[in-house]
């Protein structure tokens, strides 16, 4: 199996680095910047699994994207979608998967709309990783997972090639046959705590040390399980379980990677993962007051960013 990983930023490069580390055929589709960096230095991958520096990583630039390949691997963030479609789309072929990586759903409907809905699998990563000053990978915390599927539950044969491809990268990788729920929950709990936190400005700690803050927090789950119950999608008990406790630990220094972003003074998701949620409870007539108020504070910071 040939695979495609469109990136080797921090996703992209942990995940295909891992997979090309077992000696599995990977290529990484790059601008010409990072091709420069990767032929220099190589990809550097520094985790708690394990250090590794690949040598010369195959890469190819969009200009010269020619060959199709079985699988395709997608990671980017939404508001970078339109154009990594357009750079990726001559590699796909009647029998290409594309498994997409980002959060929410939307960017289903823009990839069935250009390759075809029997083209697009299911997917969702949980991992740490950044890139550092020096462009090599790190690996925050030793918690990885990546998810796929077949988006009607059938384990396919090409699912199953996937799987064995993945496996070897020894990240944690399952082939699901619930993979859209699964999508679904980490939409839950990733616009609840982007919501909460890029509102509040803080920590989910330092929330529940302030006056209301705990029913706070839990409103806004309960806001965003509802959008998701409407949709046919409802949380799972023990998802819920697991995230109330996450979202209620006391003196938790977790925010959202959304919420980091706007420190930075970076882009944001704002309608990809809170504001496709908005739309969903005006279509379901489901009141969501503070999930609204995150979305129009997302949507100010993106007016003063220019």
């Amino acid at each position: 199996m040939r695979m495609l990983v469109v990136g080797a930023g921090a996703i992209g490069g942990y995940f295909g680095g891992r997979m090309l580390q077992a000696g599995r055929d990977v290529t990484f589709l790059v601008r010409p910047k990072r091709a420069a960096e990767l032929a220099s230095a190589g990809l550097v991958i520094k985790s708690p699994h394990g250090d590794v520096t690949l040598k010369n990583p195959p890469t190819v630039q969009a200009d010269k994207l020619t060959e199709k390949f079985d699988a395709v691997l997608l990671s980017c963030k939404a508001f970078d979608l339109e154009d990594a479609v357009q750079s990726f789309a001559p590699a796909v072929g009647a029998q290409t998967a594309v498994i997409p990586l980002l959060n929410g759903m939307l960017h289903l409907d823009v990839l069935d709309k250009k390759f075809g809905h029997e083209r697009v699998l299911g997917g969702l990563c949980a991992i740490a990783v950044t890139l550092n000053e020096q462009r090599e990978v790190i690996q925050l915390a030793p918690l990885q997972s990546l998810n796929f599927g077949e988006r009607d539950g059938k384990m396919s044969d090409r699912v199953r090639a996937i799987a064995d491809m993945m496996a070897s990268g020894n990240f944690g990788s399952v082939a699901s046959e619930h993979v859209v729920q699964e999508m679904w929950e980490k939409w839950v709990f990733l616009a609840s705590l982007a919501a909460f936190t890029c509102l509040m400005r803080t920590s989910v700690g330092n929330i529940l040390a302030a006056p209301g803050g705990r029913d706070f927090i839990l409103g806004m789950l309960d806001e965003v399980s509802a959008i998701a119950t409407a949709e046919g999608h409802a949380p799972r008990a023990a998802f819920l379980e697991r995230t109330r406790g996450t979202l209620t630990a006391e003196g938790s220094q977790m925010t959202a990677s959304m919420f980091r972003d706007i420190k930075a003074g970076a882009k944001v998701e704002a309608d990809h993962v809170i504001g496709d949620l908005v739309a969903r409870a005006d279509a379901a007539k489901i009141p969501v007051p503070k999930l609204r108020t995150a979305y129009t504070h997302l949507k100010a910071y993106e007016k003063q960013r220019g």
